[in-house]
């Protein structure tokens, strides 16, 4: 039977700690499918259109990643791709709390759906794409935090290119 796993998110941006929460998912099953999810709670910067090409980009050598976007339930995402796994990265405790809120019920919602976890590497931590935004805006250096095509278009969103 294929391990197929969906991964979930906003990325907007997708980071350098997400690439590599995918990189490693990659190695454990068979198929991976990067989903851009609407979150209603959050103002996006890129356009879902923007965010599937970045994180495309930034996931084009990973040969079983397919990136996705989807307006709905992730558990009926999951279900449309046959997907076994929810793919989740955990930096800190308190996304620990967080996530643990969202897998119970994503498990009322469809019990065939188990949520595997990876830690983050402690070099991302700290990193999400709100900070990620945030210092882009006042020029900061991310290069080290967001796949260059990121950069890239982080700058031109702000004009400081």
């Amino acid at each position: 039977m294929e391990r197929i796993a969906v991964c979930p998110g906003s990325f907007d941006p997708i980071t350098n700690g997400h690439v590599d929460i995918i990189k490693r998912g990659a190695r454990i099953f068979d198929r991976i499918y990067v989903c851009v999810l609407n979150n209603s709670a959050k103002k996006a910067l890129f356009s879902v259109e923007e965010r599937l090409k970045l994180i495309k980009d930034a996931t084009k050598e990973i040969g079983n990643v397919h990136v996705d976007a989807y307006n709905g339930l992730l558990v009926d995402y999951a279900k449309k791709v046959n997907a076994q796994v929810i793919l989740r990265g955990l930096r800190a405790v308190s996304d620990f709390e967080y996530e643990m809120r969202i897998t119970a019920m994503n498990k009322k919602l469809n019990e065939e759906v188990d949520t595997f976890f990876i830690m983050t590497k402690k070099e991302y931590s700290f990193l999400s794409s709100s900070i990620v935004k945030e210092v882009a805006k006042y020029n900061g250096d991310i290069s080290d935090l967001v796949p260059p095509s990121v950069e890239r278009a982080l700058k031109e969103k702000f004009g400081k290119l």
